[in-house]
């Protein structure tokens, strides 16, 4: 008696068939022995089809990948844009080789433009390092910040509003209620907001004549600081430089009302009402002073 094959086992060993034949006709297409392929054959094999087609062109285009490739791998702003330009560089060679135009034109506009936030960058690191080393100067900051047109009258914010940015005054006059201190152009205000714990505001700011100034939010700041975190450490040395300077001054007052006391005592005055509004504040947005 004959035993017949199931249907669905023919149907495997005809499918295997046909796959194998598939796989040897891929292989005789490549150059490779069917019956005898080994990881010797095909790395000699693939050795042999890049060395038949490389030229010129189709090495920039490799040699822009792997600088493409660098990019996705860098972590910080500058090696980035480096790495951008190169890449955007070799990019256009192949472009011009080939004769594609679409693709020449695409890559040679981003070699300037990231030429350009490159320099940028490298302005804005290298002016924050004069900054902590006295400095005070804070044009670097301005390419990154917002201006903003002020009224007589208006309120810039107020005692215990939630900080998320600061402000570098440009034009007019604008006035620390709480303490009674003019600010003129060139003050930087709120910068201490950036690294409260709470984030609130220490004293309110009214504006006292028509100006503008220049604002940067603290996301802006973040991003500026992951962009290149050699720009944060200078942001923070200079924040600390400036609140020891406010402390200074608050210390200043301090001794000045000490030594008036005795005075005050032998004229029969309240020592109380001679003390500096200054001392009752707090330091978070004192102007600080820049160049």
């Amino acid at each position: 008696m004959t035993t017949v094959p199931d249907p669905s086992t023919l149907d495997r060993i005809l499918d295997t068939a046909t796959n194998n034949l598939t796989i040897a006709k891929v292989l005789i297409q490549i150059g490779l022995d069917p019956n005898n392929v080994t990881y010797h054959a095909i790395g000699h094999r693939l050795l042999e089809i890049v060395l038949a087609n490389i030229n010129v062109a189709n090495a920039c285009a490799l040699i822009g990948a792997i600088f493409f490739v660098a990019t996705l791998l860098t972590q910080t702003m500058v090696p980035l844009r480096v790495a951008n330009m190169i890449g955007c560089a070799f990019f256009a060679v192949f472009g011009a080789l080939t004769g594609t135009v679409t693709t020449f034109l695409l890559y040679l506009l981003m070699v300037p433009i990231n030429a350009y936030r490159l320099r940028q960058m490298l302005v804005l690191v290298k002016k924050a390092r004069s900054a902590t080393q006295g400095d005070t100067s804070m044009e670097w900051l301005k390419p990154f910040m917002t201006e903003r047109k002020f009224r007589k009258g208006d309120v810039l914010f107020k005692k215990g509003d939630a900080a998320n940015e600061m402000f570098l005054t440009v034009t007019g006059m604008f006035l620390v209620t709480e303490i009674g201190v003019e600010l003129p152009p060139g003050r930087l205000m709120g910068e201490l907001g950036f690294l409260s714990p709470d984030n609130r505001r220490t004293a309110t700011v009214e504006c006292t004549e028509a100006g503008h100034a220049l604002t940067i939010t603290y996301e802006k700041l973040l991003e500026i600081y992951f962009q290149n975190p050699q720009f944060g450490y200078y942001f923070l040395v200079l924040t600390s430089q400036r609140l020891l300077e406010n402390i200074a001054r608050l210390e200043t007052i301090v001794a000045q009302n000490k030594s008036a006391e005795p005075i005050s005592a032998a004229l029969g005055a309240d020592p109380a009402q001679s003390a500096s509004p200054m001392t009752a504040s707090g330091t978070e947005d004192l102007p600080a002073k820049t160049r």
